[in-house]
């Protein structure tokens, strides 16, 4: 167990550093050493051992997903401009709840921050089993009230494993 858990802190510190490098395009050693110690300590704090996990992210799902998901956002934001651009305005802002049924919280957080990027439609509130959607139209609420959205996010997570 101990092992593990110092392989994965090795891991998420190794993506958080590699990350600072890309975003500060600095490679001075003082810059380095800054980056290094904040990535070891947002990683420290980010993972729990004595967490269990009861999920299992599927890495090939999620670089599915994520295509995807920037397909959505670019048609809806085309979609958008449509209803902004209209004489009419033909907007119908509406609430409405989806229940969903994702067993645990990264998923749920998942789908409810895909529902806040895509254009048109914002999560208004999240609890682990109900979502509570602004949308513009009837046809911006379509991915979520059809479940589609919901498979794909239950797609890059299945049972069993602890999610590394």
């Amino acid at each position: 167990m101990r092992n593990r858990y110092t392989k994965r802190l090795a891991f998420w510190t190794l993506v958080l550093f590699v990350l600072w490098l890309l975003l500060s395009e600095s490679f001075e050693p003082a810059h380095m050493a800054v980056g290094l110690a904040s990535s070891l300590v947002v990683a420290l704090l980010s993972r729990d051992p004595s967490v269990s996990r009861t999920y299992t992210v599927r890495w090939m799902q999620a670089l599915l997903y994520f295509p995807w998901l920037f397909s959505r956002i670019f048609l809806s934001g085309l979609h958008l401009s449509y209803l902004i651009l209209h004489p009419r305005l033909p907007i119908k802002p509406q609430l409405f709840r989806h229940r969903v049924r994702l067993d645990n919280e990264e998923a749920v957080m998942l789908m409810g921050n895909s529902i806040t990027l895509t254009p048109g439609t914002v999560t208004v509130e999240a609890s682990s089993d109900e979502l509570l959607v602004h949308a513009m139209d009837h046809e911006s609420t379509l991915d979520v009230a059809t479940g589609r959205l919901e498979s794909k996010v239950t797609a890059v997570f299945g049972p069993g494993g602890d999610g590394s």
